[in-house]
């Protein structure tokens, strides 16, 4: 019996795709869940999984051709069709096992790139945690894969012995690739042998990058030809250095005088100043902060203004409730809740500063999904408060805590980091007095929190010491006016300096 394979949901306004690449040709054996296609849609790049266990009977879309959501994509012919008989013979070549030879010693299972979350396309082999050889069990750590957001770590699929490593430490792997494979029994110990002849084939696909031989995503060659821009002049991302569509975005709106000469590593001035320096690869998580900040300066319109608060209000409520507080919620009372608060309440009477602009459109949002910068180890992250503004003080501070912990020890996932709509970011705890922090894309704006200090201010025409805040808000001008920022960051302030004000909603 033949099943249809068709396309997917796109998402939301999204109406059609292109069929980038095949993964299978019609006549190859295919499991359940296996990637059979990747579509390339204006915003995201969809993964096609096979529904059954099979082969692949028909392509009815081929690679560059536009498709619609529900579209025929191709057929499969289910695998009891095949029969018994043919089924054999295909797993003696290499081909990935059948259900039916599950109690086959020696069995070889796949070790593929676990779901790298929404927009994630590639990732970073990190560190094998096991070698060639090695006995594993199942769910037992191989790997950890580092992505432009979070770590991933890749538990073994099976118990037995690791015949094979594909993808070693440094290697860059799409979404869909196989990074290894187990030997499945105690007959695994003879898996290498079996195995080498897929290895001999492995390395050919490898070739692929150093040149032409490469195709490039079909929107990806339209979106050069409409922009006039060289293929020389874009860097792939993609499997095998492909050019992806977005790729094409990013070189057509990177400076005109690009750092060509970056390729070339800097040259120590002395050998004496060589022996002492240290050149160490700049971590995926590293270079993606630096793009996006950089391509956030090039795309808003950013600007920053500022104010201070005066925080002896909230310093002396936190102080008159923080032990009841802890003892009933089992959370201390920080500061960070107080400006969550007060931020969902600005935004209320400012929503531009909660929106996104979105091609010709912009977005507004009517919740507040609050991302907070947490520090880690290995650069700044910016998990997310889902609904912030409908969240009670405890709520918010158990929420942060429970994010920063995980931020910390790389436990992040991709779905904690996606969909905020607005950011604060705390330098203070750095202790930096003032600072103009970069927008967070596509947010519109963003609060930096700073150092609190006692200063001398004048209140009722008394100079008096209070201890205070700088507040600095950047955002996009395209789309929040300058009237607007500072009526924001006032409402913040005042919020802030009368903390009463949030409970009644003034």
């Amino acid at each position: 019996m033949a099943v249809e394979v068709r396309v997917p949901t796109l998402g939301e306004s999204v109406s059609e795709a292109t069929v980038a690449t095949w993964f299978k040709k019609p006549g190859d054996t295919v499991a359940v869940d296996e990637m059979l296609c990747e579509l390339e849609t204006d915003k995201v790049t969809v993964e096609v999984p096979s529904p059954v266990a099979g082969k692949l009977a028909e392509i009815v879309a081929s690679e560059g051709e536009t498709v619609t959501p529900n579209a025929l994509l191709a057929q499969i012919a289910e695998q009891g069709d095949a029969g018994p008989e043919e089924m054999l013979p295909k797993a003696e070549t290499g081909a990935k096992p059948q259900e039916g030879q599950k109690n086959m010693s020696g069995k070889s299972v796949d070790v593929m790139v676990p779901t790298l979350g929404e927009s994630v396309t590639e990732a970073t082999v990190a560190t094998w945690f096991k070698k060639v050889g090695d006995t594993v069990q199942q769910d037992e750590m191989l790997c950890e894969l580092e992505t432009d957001k979070v770590s991933v770590e890749v538990p073994a699929p099976a118990s037995g012995v690791l015949a094979e490593i594909l993808a070693d430490e440094g290697a860059t792997v799409d979404a869909t690739a196989k990074l290894a494979v187990i030997t499945e029994g105690a007959a695994g110990a003879a898996a290498p042998a079996k195995a080498a002849p897929k290895a001999e084939a492995a390395p050919a696909p490898a070739a692929a990058p150093a040149g032409k031989d490469v195709e490039d995503a079909p929107s990806a060659k339209k979106a050069m030809a409409e922009a006039g821009i060289s293929r020389d002049a874009v860097t792939g991302t993609g499997r095998d250095g492909r050019v992806m569509k977005e790729d094409v975005a990013r070189a057509a709106s990177a400076p005109s005088a690009a750092p060509a000469p970056a390729a070339a590593p800097r040259a120590p001035s002395s050998a004496d100043d060589a022996a002492r320096e240290e050149r160490v690869k700049m971590t995926r998580l590293r270079a993606t902060i630096a793009r996006r900040l950089k391509d956030a300066q090039n795309t808003a319109a950013m600007l920053t203004t500022y104010n201070e608060v005066d925080m002896s209000g909230v310093m002396g409520l936190r102080n008159t409730y923080k032990d009841q507080f802890e003892k009933k919620h089992k959370v201390k009372l920080g500061f960070m809740s107080f400006f969550v608060k007060a931020c969902c309440h600005a935004l209320k009477e400012v929503p531009e500063v909660n929106a996104e602009i979105d091609g010709g459109d912009v977005v507004y949002k009517h919740f507040v999904h609050m991302g907070v910068a947490v520090g880690t180890p290995n650069g700044l992250v910016v998990p997310v408060v889902r609904n912030a503004d409908q969240k009670s003080f405890a709520q918010i501070e158990k929420e942060i805590a429970e994010l920063g912990t995980k931020g910390r020890d790389g436990k992040l996932t991709m779905a904690e980091m996606q969909g905020g709509t607005f950011t604060i970011s705390n330098g203070g705890v750095y202790g930096s007095l003032m600072s103009s922090p970069i927008l967070n894309p596509p947010q519109s704006g963003i609060l930096g929190m700073h150092k609190i200090q006692d200063r001398p201010v004048v209140v009722d025409g008394q100079i008096v010491i209070r201890p205070m805040m700088y507040l600095a808000l950047s955002y996009d001008h395209r789309i929040v006016d300058g009237k607007g920022a500072v009526t924001f960051l006032v409402r913040v302030k005042e919020a802030l300096e009368d903390p009463r004000r949030l409970l009644m909603d003034l």
